[in-house]
């Protein structure tokens, strides 16, 4: 079997639909069961029935597929909020992540996103798509001992640039 292309071009992004529920919730859970590894499995156990619950499918949710459609990732939206990046594990560092980024930035601008503080991975991932880290908070939204990053791309300036007519076909 050929290698994917690490390319976001290799990749399209769609709205969720109700027949993606069930998908959501397996990606989630392969997901988070790779890169959340500071949470047990017991633990991820718990959360399951609450990720069940957000009916994902319903929310301002965006699907990432491949060029064939099959569905391996997903982000969901809030304002300019990412609330949820998740990519299933056989994908990840493939260009998923960044094509979602860019999807949610044409729809809401720069954007904002909490991190777990010991999810190093996803930490690196923004950093390196130019979120700054804007405060940390002791416990996570549901007041569990998981320290939270709050991050955020900074505003770019418009730009104020002038074009020479003589550089300028008609």
């Amino acid at each position: 079997m050929p290698i994917e292309s690490r390319s976001p071009r290799s990749f399209r992004v769609r709205r969720a639909v109700p027949a993606d529920r069930e998908r959501l919730i397996d990606i989630w859970w392969r997901s988070a069961s790779a890169t959340h590894r500071f949470l047990s499995k017991a633990q991820l156990d718990e959360l399951l029935p609450n990720v069940k619950r957000l009916r994902l499918e319903t929310l301002d949710t965006w699907i990432l597929c491949t060029l064939p459609g099959e569905a391996v990732g997903f982000l969901v939206m809030n304002g300019r909020a990412v609330d949820a990046l998740f990519i299933a594990p056989e994908w990840l560092r493939r260009g998923g992540g960044i094509r979602l980024l860019r999807h949610a930035r044409l729809l809401a601008g720069p954007l904002t996103v909490e991190v777990n503080e010991q999810n190093g991975d996803a930490l690196a991932f923004y950093l390196a798509q130019g979120f700054e880290i804007v405060r940390r908070s002791p416990v996570d939204s549901a007041g569990r001992p998981y320290p939270l990053l709050h991050l955020e791309e900074p505003e770019i300036p418009e730009c104020r640039c002038t074009v020479s007519r003589r550089h300028v076909r008609a």
